[in-house]
Protein backbone atom coordinates (compact mmCIF):
# COMPACT_ATOMS: atom_id res chain seq x y z
CA UNK A 1 0.00 0.00 0.00
CA UNK A 2 1.37 3.56 -0.42
CA UNK A 3 -0.11 7.01 -0.29
CA UNK A 4 -3.17 8.38 -2.18
CA UNK A 5 -3.82 11.81 -3.70
CA UNK A 6 -6.40 13.97 -1.90
CA UNK A 7 -6.99 16.89 -5.01
CA UNK A 8 -8.44 20.08 -3.40
CA UNK A 9 -10.34 22.59 -5.76
CA UNK A 10 -8.54 26.36 -6.48
CA UNK A 11 -9.71 28.74 -4.04
CA UNK A 12 -11.82 30.59 -6.71
CA UNK A 13 -12.33 28.89 -10.39
CA UNK A 14 -14.50 29.69 -13.50
CA UNK A 15 -16.61 26.67 -13.73
CA UNK A 16 -17.29 25.18 -17.12
CA UNK A 17 -12.98 25.85 -17.18
CA UNK A 18 -12.45 23.98 -14.03
CA UNK A 19 -15.00 20.82 -15.22
CA UNK A 20 -12.61 20.34 -17.91
CA UNK A 21 -9.46 20.67 -15.82
CA UNK A 22 -10.96 17.85 -13.04
CA UNK A 23 -11.95 15.79 -16.08
CA UNK A 24 -8.29 16.00 -17.21
CA UNK A 25 -7.00 15.30 -13.99
CA UNK A 26 -9.13 12.23 -13.46
CA UNK A 27 -7.48 10.95 -17.00
CA UNK A 28 -3.96 11.18 -15.21
CA UNK A 29 -4.90 8.08 -12.60
CA UNK A 30 -5.71 7.13 -9.47
CA UNK A 31 -7.34 9.96 -7.18
CA UNK A 32 -8.79 9.00 -3.75
CA UNK A 33 -11.18 12.17 -2.67
CA UNK A 34 -11.35 15.80 -4.09
CA UNK A 35 -12.67 17.96 -1.36
CA UNK A 36 -14.78 21.48 -2.89
CA UNK A 37 -13.49 24.18 -0.82
CA UNK A 38 -15.18 27.40 -2.20
CA UNK A 39 -14.60 29.53 1.16
CA UNK A 40 -15.77 32.90 -0.96
CA UNK A 41 -18.76 30.98 -2.59
CA UNK A 42 -22.19 31.60 -1.80
CA UNK A 43 -24.54 29.12 -0.66
CA UNK A 44 -26.02 29.31 -4.51
CA UNK A 45 -22.37 29.03 -6.47
CA UNK A 46 -21.44 26.26 -4.14
CA UNK A 47 -24.26 24.05 -4.84
CA UNK A 48 -23.93 24.67 -8.24
CA UNK A 49 -20.38 23.76 -8.24
CA UNK A 50 -21.22 20.46 -6.92
CA UNK A 51 -23.87 19.32 -8.81
CA UNK A 52 -21.46 19.90 -11.59
CA UNK A 53 -18.54 17.93 -10.25
CA UNK A 54 -19.79 15.46 -7.75
CA UNK A 55 -20.66 12.84 -10.34
CA UNK A 56 -17.45 13.94 -12.54
CA UNK A 57 -15.19 12.72 -9.96
CA UNK A 58 -17.29 10.05 -8.56
CA UNK A 59 -17.90 8.52 -12.40
CA UNK A 60 -14.18 7.94 -11.50
CA UNK A 61 -14.96 6.40 -7.95
CA UNK A 62 -13.44 9.70 -6.16
CA UNK A 63 -15.00 10.45 -3.22
CA UNK A 64 -16.40 13.96 -2.79
CA UNK A 65 -16.00 15.88 0.28
CA UNK A 66 -17.60 19.29 0.69
CA UNK A 67 -16.85 21.80 3.11
CA UNK A 68 -18.55 23.10 5.60
CA UNK A 69 -22.00 22.65 4.31
CA UNK A 70 -24.18 19.64 5.83
CA UNK A 71 -27.00 20.92 3.34
CA UNK A 72 -25.00 21.00 0.03
CA UNK A 73 -23.28 17.28 0.66
CA UNK A 74 -26.95 16.18 0.68
CA UNK A 75 -28.34 17.95 -1.93
CA UNK A 76 -25.60 17.25 -4.34
CA UNK A 77 -24.93 13.58 -3.52
CA UNK A 78 -21.15 14.16 -1.93
CA UNK A 79 -19.51 11.20 -0.17
CA UNK A 80 -18.93 13.33 3.12
CA UNK A 81 -18.02 16.27 4.76
CA UNK A 82 -14.79 18.50 5.48
CA UNK A 83 -15.17 20.72 8.60
CA UNK A 84 -12.73 23.17 9.23
CA UNK A 85 -12.91 24.42 12.63
CA UNK A 86 -12.59 24.19 15.93
CA UNK A 87 -13.75 20.57 17.86
CA UNK A 88 -16.79 22.80 19.09
CA UNK A 89 -17.79 23.39 15.77
CA UNK A 90 -17.21 19.79 14.72
CA UNK A 91 -19.42 18.56 17.85
CA UNK A 92 -22.30 20.90 16.58
CA UNK A 93 -21.98 20.01 12.93
CA UNK A 94 -22.00 16.42 13.65
CA UNK A 95 -25.38 16.50 15.57
CA UNK A 96 -27.68 15.02 12.85
CA UNK A 97 -25.36 14.57 10.42
CA UNK A 98 -25.88 11.03 8.26
CA UNK A 99 -23.78 8.45 9.92
CA UNK A 100 -23.08 6.95 6.28
CA UNK A 101 -21.52 9.48 5.04
CA UNK A 102 -17.80 10.92 5.64
CA UNK A 103 -16.48 12.74 8.48
CA UNK A 104 -13.08 14.85 7.70
CA UNK A 105 -11.36 17.44 10.26
CA UNK A 106 -9.00 20.21 9.85
CA UNK A 107 -7.75 23.15 11.46
CA UNK A 108 -6.81 22.27 14.67
CA UNK A 109 -4.09 24.26 16.54
CA UNK A 110 -2.88 21.82 19.25
CA UNK A 111 -2.23 18.30 19.38
CA UNK A 112 -4.60 17.61 22.36
CA UNK A 113 -7.27 19.29 20.40
CA UNK A 114 -6.04 17.19 17.24
CA UNK A 115 -6.58 14.01 20.51
CA UNK A 116 -9.71 15.58 21.30
CA UNK A 117 -11.40 15.81 17.40
CA UNK A 118 -9.63 12.06 16.63
CA UNK A 119 -11.98 11.02 19.57
CA UNK A 120 -15.43 11.86 17.65
CA UNK A 121 -15.13 9.69 15.63
CA UNK A 122 -13.74 11.55 12.24
CA UNK A 123 -12.70 9.54 9.32
CA UNK A 124 -9.55 11.43 8.79
CA UNK A 125 -7.83 14.24 10.24
CA UNK A 126 -6.11 17.22 7.31
CA UNK A 127 -3.07 19.09 8.52
CA UNK A 128 -2.53 21.78 6.39
CA UNK A 129 -4.80 25.15 6.47
CA UNK A 130 -5.96 26.38 2.87
CA UNK A 131 -6.58 29.33 4.12
CA UNK A 132 -3.00 30.07 4.17
CA UNK A 133 -0.71 31.08 1.21
CA UNK A 134 0.94 28.12 0.17
CA UNK A 135 5.09 27.75 -0.62
CA UNK A 136 6.85 25.15 -2.57
CA UNK A 137 7.22 23.01 0.22
CA UNK A 138 4.35 21.89 2.79
CA UNK A 139 4.64 24.20 6.23
CA UNK A 140 6.61 22.91 8.61
CA UNK A 141 4.13 22.29 11.47
CA UNK A 142 1.79 20.38 8.82
CA UNK A 143 4.54 18.33 8.36
CA UNK A 144 5.33 17.98 12.07
CA UNK A 145 1.77 17.13 12.95
CA UNK A 146 1.49 14.44 10.09
CA UNK A 147 5.00 12.42 11.11
CA UNK A 148 3.44 12.35 14.85
CA UNK A 149 -0.29 11.44 13.89
CA UNK A 150 1.02 8.25 11.51
CA UNK A 151 3.44 7.21 13.86
CA UNK A 152 0.56 7.36 17.34
CA UNK A 153 -2.78 7.12 15.66
CA UNK A 154 -5.14 4.58 13.59
CA UNK A 155 -7.29 7.62 12.28
CA UNK A 156 -6.03 8.22 8.75
CA UNK A 157 -4.77 11.68 8.52
CA UNK A 158 -3.86 13.93 4.96
CA UNK A 159 -0.62 16.01 4.60
CA UNK A 160 -1.54 18.79 2.44
CA UNK A 161 1.85 19.47 -0.42
CA UNK A 162 2.84 22.41 -1.48
CA UNK A 163 2.82 24.62 -4.83
CA UNK A 164 5.91 22.67 -6.38
CA UNK A 165 4.70 19.05 -7.37
CA UNK A 166 7.65 17.63 -5.69
CA UNK A 167 6.70 18.36 -2.47
CA UNK A 168 4.48 15.20 -2.79
CA UNK A 169 7.69 13.69 -1.92
CA UNK A 170 8.11 15.25 1.35
CA UNK A 171 4.58 14.91 2.71
CA UNK A 172 4.24 11.29 1.68
CA UNK A 173 7.75 10.93 3.64
CA UNK A 174 5.69 11.52 6.66
CA UNK A 175 3.83 8.69 6.41
CA UNK A 176 0.45 10.03 5.88
CA UNK A 177 -2.15 7.55 4.16
CA UNK A 178 -2.92 10.84 1.92
CA UNK A 179 -1.25 13.90 0.40
CA UNK A 180 -3.69 16.40 -0.85
CA UNK A 181 -2.54 18.89 -3.82
CA UNK A 182 -4.00 22.14 -5.17
CA UNK A 183 -1.91 24.31 -7.11
CA UNK A 184 0.47 21.30 -7.89
CA UNK A 185 -2.32 20.03 -10.36
CA UNK A 186 -4.11 22.56 -11.73
CA UNK A 187 -1.12 25.10 -12.07
CA UNK A 188 0.81 22.36 -13.57
CA UNK A 189 2.59 23.54 -17.14
CA UNK A 190 2.03 20.19 -18.62
CA UNK A 191 -2.01 20.22 -17.51
CA UNK A 192 -3.63 18.33 -14.49
CA UNK A 193 -3.05 15.27 -16.35
CA UNK A 194 0.14 15.34 -16.73
CA UNK A 195 0.19 16.43 -12.85
CA UNK A 196 -1.81 13.44 -11.60
CA UNK A 197 0.85 11.24 -13.22
CA UNK A 198 3.57 12.53 -11.67
CA UNK A 199 2.33 12.70 -8.49
CA UNK A 200 1.31 9.05 -8.62
CA UNK A 201 4.75 8.22 -9.67
CA UNK A 202 5.86 9.86 -6.56
CA UNK A 203 3.40 8.22 -4.13
CA UNK A 204 4.17 5.00 -5.52
CA UNK A 205 7.91 5.18 -4.49
CA UNK A 206 6.23 5.65 -0.96
CA UNK A 207 4.89 2.43 1.34
CA UNK A 208 2.85 3.04 4.41
CA UNK A 209 3.12 0.60 7.38
CA UNK A 210 0.42 -2.81 7.72
CA UNK A 211 -0.84 -0.41 10.12
CA UNK A 212 -1.77 2.46 7.94
CA UNK A 213 -2.46 0.47 4.63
Amino acid sequence: MHPRLYLVTPQSFDLDQFEGQLKQALEGGDVASLLISMPDANEVELQTAAKRLVPVAQAHDVAVMIENNTQIVGRSGADGLHVTGTDKELEETLDGFQDDKIIGHAGVKTRHEAMVVASMGVDYMFFGLLSLKQEEEPHRKSLDYGIWWSEVFETPCVVLAGTALSSVDTAAATGAEFVAVREAVWNHPEGPKAAVEQANAILSTHTLSEEEG
